[in-house]
């Protein structure tokens, strides 16, 4: 499984910006794909994840009605996209994309992802 994100930079707060996950290789069991993101000092956190057998969702309450994960399937690539809107200063970070498998949702419960794309940083500041 390789994994490219992309689509970070810098926005002011009320801002939007749209990341990007290529997923290659992707295994034909069930399997868990989302975003996390770590903060300067901070512990990595799971942000938005989706199972991939039925497109079923988990966001964190901090980002729930401002962020929203979707998919396209272009076979042999999954591109997962994570479309962040109102953007808040507290939402700078280093924002990776993350694949678990077996796995679903529940990914963003842990950290223990069997494979983790670099990541792009996403930076709110006026």
């Amino acid at each position: 499984v390789q994994l490219q994100a992309s689509g970070g930079g810098l926005v002011q707060p009320g801002g939007s910006l749209r990341l990007t996950c290529a997923a290659s290789g992707l295994p034909s069991e069930e399997y868990g794909i989302g975003w996390f993101r770590q903060a300067p000092g901070k512990e990595r956190e799971g942000v938005s994840c989706m199972s991939s057998s039925d497109g079923s969702t988990y966001y964190i309450e901090s980002v729930k009605g401002r962020f929203t994960i979707a998919r396209d399937n272009a076979n042999p690539t999954v591109f997962l996209h994570l479309q962040m809107d109102s953007l808040r200063p507290e939402d700078t970070a280093v924002y990776y994309c993350a694949v678990h498998v077996p796995g679903d949702r529940r990914l963003c419960g842990t950290t223990r992802a069997d494979y983790w794309g670099q990541g792009t940083q996403v930076t709110v500041s006026s």
